[in-house]
């Protein structure tokens, strides 16, 4: 399973006169005049949630960590007063061809969560206690560097290997994937694959995982991208894609040399009996040389 962490790039929206409502309230856009965006999220601000709104362009978790971006005047606002400054923000810097691509998704997702019926649906709530040993708990209940160092090894500058996951949850998360893969056979349902060099797996959040690995992603690896990774956003991390991709010598026998497109990335090894499945890093490229090939001489 992998779990790629994204913390959205965003610019400063232009400066927009809109008149008065007339009833004595100013228009949301007239408060980009004197309402910047932050520099700095408020990481002392507790922003709403906005899960519940089904029908949004964009993801409930960007508006929620958008929030901590908000001028000090709005932050005690409501949330439909935040959430309309925040959503014309976005509208006004994302594409139409994005948010074309971004709804066809979600109808194409809503078609599969429609229709499938999940066998474990104690694993689409988080569910700390059952789901993370009592080490990793604590390290994150602490929420210090020295907690997170003290149940991890670093065999290289930024690699962190730590134990996490119950074997009660990788049960259950390898039986919801099995029931999912086997009702796409018999479905005859073409899926999307994970990325463009797999060709057996799934994406988590197709089949009505988002929420969860939202929560995972927010409430527990954040905290830790925060102390390691600060300096590509490890503590503003706000999107995720998390899937399972399968290996077999019937089906994907490796997966070569590439360069995850995300700030922080979560490998966890799932199986049963296997040998092989080792991962290997060759350290980080530059801007200039993310997607151009590997030489021999690169170790």
């Amino acid at each position: 399973m992998s779990i790629d962490g994204s913390a959205e790039r965003r610019k400063q929206p232009p400066q927009t006169q809109t008149p008065s409502t007339g009833n004595g309230n100013c228009g949301i856009s007239s408060m980009s005049l004197t309402n910047r965006l932050r520099l700095n999220p408020n990481k002392e601000h507790k922003p709403d949630s906005y899960d519940d709104l089904h029908q949004l362009e964009f993801s409930p978790l960007l508006f929620s960590s958008l929030e901590r971006y908000l001028p000090p005047t709005m932050l005690n606002g409501s949330r439909d007063l935040k959430l309309q400054y925040m959503r014309d923000i976005l509208l006004r810097y994302s594409s139409e061809s994005e948010r074309t691509r971004v709804q066809r998704h979600r109808e194409y997702r809503q078609k599969i969560i429609s229709h499938y019926q999940p066998v474990h649906k104690e694993l689409y709530t988080m569910q700390a206690a059952q789901f993370f040993v009592p080490s990793f708990l604590k390290a994150i209940n602490e929420n210090t560097e020295d907690s997170f160092r003290s149940i991890m090894a670093e065999p290289a500058p930024g690699i962190y290997t730590f134990e996490m996951l119950q074997p009660y949850f990788c049960e259950l998360l390898l039986s919801e994937v099995e029931t999912f893969e086997r009702w796409v056979i018999e479905t005859n349902f073409r899926i999307m694959r994970p990325n463009t060099m797999n060709r057996y797996g799934c994406v988590l959040d197709d089949f009505g995982l988002e929420t969860m690995l939202d929560k995972l992603m927010e409430d527990f690896i954040r905290p830790m991208s925060r102390v390691f990774f600060p300096e590509v956003g490890g503590s503003t991390l706000d999107s995720h894609h998390g899937f399972v991709v399968e290996y077999g010598t019937d089906k994907d026998a490796e997966l070569g040399f590439h360069v995850d497109d995300s700030e922080v990335t979560l490998n966890v090894c799932l199986g049963k009996q296997f040998s092989g499945g080792e991962l290997f890093f060759r350290g980080i490229r530059c801007d200039k040389h993310v997607n151009s090939e590997t030489q021999s001489e690169v170790r």
